[in-house]
This record gives structure tokens, C-alpha cells and sequence, in this order.
């Protein structure tokens, strides 16, 4: 009988990886240096504006938000222009999945300074969006200085975008691996990770040393798991993903409502965000508190302490910032969602018996794992601001638990389906997710046929509308984006 032989010793894979974490270790921290620097430039500009008008009278909205929904059109045409003129998407999945890692650098600058307009005026955003579009475009620039070929350029731009979101949230570990996790639904490319880990810790490093102020919270937990309240912050959790459906759906209703408008009426497009500047005005004056324009972190930041709030707060939050971001202001995506998930945690918690500043951040964290499809990148991020105790054993079934409540829906229509969500669901993988409907899975399919042949009814007249399983094709409920 024939031994197995030993395995061979080979040197040269061990010498390659070596190599590579050698050259990643040099162009990450370049790439996290690089990002650094500028998203705390653009950080400390946000402050200065923010802080002059962050107190003013109701009446001055009505003036600030059309001319800041004017000026965001002007720069949005000038940018559209000058993309179409490279030949080239402004877009950071589409860097990565399609150009190569290559992104237009003549509009580097018009997105922060459109966000710094927008959030200066009043108008309901994030201030993350700019900043993992700032990383994406110097990565792709540090690319191409160093003549890398084109997969180098698109995990250096992944590098950039990690390490905008490590700046801007203070998380570098969970703004690392959002992202990484944000580009494909369902499939992480593991060999991005070190690359965007080490850029993320290099460009927060940065931005504390210069002076970019970050918060952590405290939240009064348990100190002993609890599994009753574990399941009951499950319940808040898929909760927190019908709230965030609610948020992605209302999102894109505004944004193809006002696209039907301009092409009705021919409208010169940088008029539209001008209209949404007024209709925020006209929104404020009359129903929703001015706390929820802007960023509203103080909003944030009460709910998280345990303040009360109000059932409609997270509507209110929504609406404002569907109106500002389907008009054509440009700002952030992800902060938001950290407001309408504290807010509504906070406000749904006593349903479920438990306390309102661990309802606050169970529900952060939910509504960024739903709404941008970022479950692992949500807990870490839990984890990051709350501790330990909250990420690690209440935050984790949440934040999974609205991830799927969800279903195939994303703040980002470009984000790509690698997987479904369920085996009772079928996606093409790859395509985008707002360009792709979800369907009943053969095997359901096949099931409900044979319990119909059987005569079993789930409710009455389930035939009739069953209508022989037509969603196998053409008729399946579009649970990705409409």
C-alpha cells in the first residue's frame, strides 16, 4: 500500500503573500493618509458652515433652502456635464465593478462642496456621502499615479471609500468593512479587507490628529445576557427593517416623482432642487420641527440618552430627507439612517419592554443593516460607538433581523445582488438592485402547485389570486427597487 506523500514545502506562495501585504501595507496607508487629509479638510469646512446657521429663524429657510436647492442644481449640471464629456461614470460602484477603478477627477470637488451648501442651508442629509466619494476619487487618482493595473485600482479604490467612512464616523473597523460590504449584496470580496482595514485605521488616525471631534455613547444595558430581552430586541429590529423599507421606498418615490415632473414640463433641471428647497421650507413652517433638518446628530443624541420621542419622528425625518435628496440636493445617505434608527428605536422600545436608549441603539444600527445592506459592517459599528455588550449580543440579531425584513431593497440602486436573502427567492447576481426584480424560487413554486393540485387553501380564494403562479416569470412581486 502506497503512502500519501508528504506535502511539498513551496516557498514562493509564502514569499508572493508577503510581498503582498508589503505592498498593501504602503499603498493602503498612502491611499488612508491621502483620504485622511482630505475629508478632514472638508469635515472642519462642514463645521464652520453648520455652526453659523444651525440657530437661525424660521423665516431665513425660506430664503437659504431654494437659493442652496439652486446652487446644488448648478453644480450637479456643471459635474453631469464634464462625466459625460470624460466618458465616464461618478460613481463608486461603478468604478469598481465596471471602469476598472478608474473615476472622473476634474469633479473631485463638486460633490463636498454641493454637501457643504446643502447641510449649511437646513437641507436633510448625511456627511458621509461626500467623504466615500472624496476617498474613492484619490484612490482612484493614487491608482493611477502608480500605473496599477486595473484590479490594484479597483480594490485602491475600495481602499478610499473605507477609509471616508472610518474618517467620518470614527469607526474604523466597521467603516472599513462597510466599505467593502456595501459593493455587493450577500458576497464580501475578502481580499479587500486588509487593504481597506488598514487604509480605514490610517485615515482616522489622521483625521483625530487634526482635530476632527468623534462621539462614543454609553448605554445602560444589562451587564448578564438576557435571553428575553435578546429576543425582544429582535422585535425591534424587524421593526427597525419596515422602517427602513419605509425610508429606501419614500426615498425613490420622491426621486422618480420629481424625474416625471421635469420630463412633463421640460424644467431646466437645476430648478428642481430649488422647488425641493422650497417645499422643505413650506414643511417646517407647517408640520415638522426644524431639529430634524440638517444632520440632526442632537436629535440623535437625545434619543440615544434616553429622551422620549415621538411615534412620527422617523417619518418626519424621512420625508425631509426624501424631499432633499429626490429633488437633486446632494449630501449623504447613511447618517441619516443613524437618526431614523435611533429616533425610532427610542420611540418603539416601551412596546417591547425594554429601555429607550438601548431601543435607540438596537435601532441605529438595524436601519443601516437594512437600509444599506450592511450587516456586519452595522454590528462592528455597534460595537465601535456603544461597547461591547450592546454589539456583540443585542445589536448582532437585530441588525440580521432587519437586514432580511428588508428584502431586496438598498439606498444605493447600484448596489449589486450576489445572493438572495432567501432560498424561497431567485436574483440574477451581479445586476444592480434597482434594476433587478426578485422571484418565487422553482422549488416554492413547485410546492404551491402541488398543494393546489391537492386542493390545500391557505385562505379563501388563494387560487383565484394565486393566478397559476405567474410570478415564475413576469408577474413576481418586484422586491428590489421600483
Amino acid at each position: 500500500m502506497k503512502l500519501p506523500s508528504a506535502p511539498r514545502i513551496d516557498l514562493l506562495e509564502p514569499a508572493v503573500m508577503l510581498a503582498t501585504v508589503l505592498q498593501w501595507l504602503v499603498l493602503a496607508s498612502l491611499t488612508g493618509l491621502v483620504v485622511g487629509c482630505g475629508t478632514s479638510l472638508f469635515l472642519h469646512a462642514l463645521f464652520f458652515s453648520t455652526g453659523r446657521t444651525q440657530s437661525m429663524p424660521l423665516w431665513a429657510y425660506w430664503g437659504l433652502l431654494p437659493l442652496a436647492g439652486l446652487a446644488n442644481g448648478l453644480l450637479m449640471e456643471y459635474a453631469r456635464r464634464r462625466v459625460e464629456a470624460s466618458g465616464l461614470k461618478d460613481s463608486i460602484f461603478a468604478a469598481v465593478h465596471e471602469q476598472g477603478g478608474r473615476m472622473p477627477w476634474r469633479t473631485l470637488w463638486v460633490k463636498p462642496v454641493a454637501a457643504v451648501i446643502t447641510l449649511a442651508s437646513g437641507g436633510s442629509a448625511g456627511k458621509e456621502g461626500p467623504c466615500s466619494h472624496l476617498g474613492a476619487s484619490l484612490g482612484a487618482a493614487i491608482g493611477r499615479m502608480f500605473r496599477l493595473n486595473a484590479e490594484l485600482r479597483q480594490r485602491i479604490v475600495a481602499c478610499g471609500v473605507s477609509a471616508g467612512f472610518a474618517s467620518v464616523f470614527g469607526t474604523p473597523i466597521a467603516g472599513a468593512l462597510y466599505g467593502v460590504e456595501m459593493l455587493i449584496i450577500g458576497r464580501i470580496r475578502h481580499d479587500f479587507l486588509f487593504p481597506a482595514l488598514i487604509a480605514g485605521v490610517t485615515s482616522y488616525q489622521v483625521s483625530k490628529a487634526l482635530g476632527i471631534p468623534y462621539e462614543h455613547y454609553a448605554i445602560d444595558v444589562l451587564p448578564v445576557f438576557s435571553e428575553p430581552l435578546f429576543l425582544r430586541t429582535l422585535l425591534v429590529g424587524m421593526l427597525c427593517g419596515l422602517v427602513a423599507r419605509v425610508f429606501v421606498d419614500l426615498i425613490y418615490a420622491v426621486r422618480n416623482a420629481c424625474h416625471r415632473l421635469q420630463a412633463r414640463w421640460n424644467v431646466w433641471p437645476p430648478l428642481m432642487p430649488l422647488g425641493g428647497g422650497l417645499a422643505l421650507a413650506l414643511l417646517v413652517s407647517l408640520a415638522i420641527p426644524t431639529d430634524y433638518l440638517g444632520l440632526s446628530l442632537p436629535l440623535m443624541d437625545r434619543a440615544l440618552a434616553g429622551e422620549a420621542m415621538p411615534y412620527a419622528g422617523f417619518l418626519w425625518k424621512t420625508i425631509l430627507v426624501a424631499v432633499t435628496l429626490g429633488s437633486g440636493f446632494y449630501g449623504g445617505i447613511v447618517t441619516p439612517q443613524f437618526v431614523i434608527g435611533a429616533v425610532a428605536g427610542n420611540a418603539f422600545a416601551h412596546l417591547f419592554g425594554i429601555s429607550p436608549s438601548l431601543g435607540a441603539a438596537v435601532g441605529l444600527v438595524s436601519v443601516v443593516a437594512a437600509a444599506s445592506n450592511t450587516p456586519l459592517a452595522a454590528i462592528l459599528m455597534g460595537v465601535e460607538l456603544f461597547g461591547g455588550a450592546v454589539g456583540t449580543l443585542y445589536a448582532a440579531g437585530s441588525a440580521i433581523a432587519a437586514y432580511l425584513i428588508i428584502g431586496h431593497r438598498s439606498v444605493y440602486p447600484d448596489q449589486r445582488l450576489g445572493y438572495a436573502k432567501s432560498s424561497w427567492m431567485r436574483v440574477r447576481p451581479d445586476i444592480p438592485v434597482g434594476q433587478e426584480k426578485t422571484h418565487l424560487s422553482y422549488g416554492l413554486l413547485k410546492s404551491w402547485r402541488q398543494m393546489r393540485m391537492r386542493g390545500w387553501r391557505l385562505w379563501p380564494g388563494a387560487d383565484r389570486r394565486a393566478g397559476g403562479g405567474r410570478s415564475a416569470d413576469g408577474g413576481g412581486r418586484n422586491d428590489a427597487q421600483s
